[in-house]
């Protein structure tokens, strides 16, 4: 299971460790590669970037990142971002659950209809 962690990362499957905001790329490269196979890849203004497979789903890992204007001075070091996506041979895409879960908050978020997954994660009404 995985496990979206607001505001510090992402849990990996299998007690592999956290992805946490700001980690080295080559501690986060060894993280994920006790999972999957890790393959480097390029993403704008970023310093690396690396991605990975595991059961249907897609890792996106990248950080030290430059600033929108490209400015070094204002660097965040570090894992900057993790994108996590499924992915299917099928024509059509993936249907039904993902293999392994991804969870917010006790939700698996590709467990079930986009609707229900929002309605699950909607704090309600914010009183007045």
């Amino acid at each position: 299971m995985f496990d979206v962690l607001p505001g510090t990362g992402l849990a990996l499957p299998h007690r592999a460790g956290v992805l946490r905001f700001g980690m080295s790329g080559q501690d986060a490269q060894w993280a994920v590669s006790t999972l999957a196979d890790v393959r480097e890849t390029w993403v704008c203004q970023a310093g690396w970037a690396f991605t990975a497979d595991y059961e249907g789903l897609e890792l996106l890992v990248y950080g030290d990142c430059t600033d929108r204007l490209g400015r070094t001075d204002r660097d965040d070091h570090g894992l900057a971002a993790v994108h996590l996506r499924r992915y299917d041979s099928k024509p059509t895409g993936p249907t039904g659950p993902s293999a392994v879960p991804v969870v917010l908050h006790d939700v698996d978020l590709f467990g079930y209809p986009a609707a229900e997954v929002l309605a699950a994660l909607d704090p309600g009404p914010t009183p007045v």
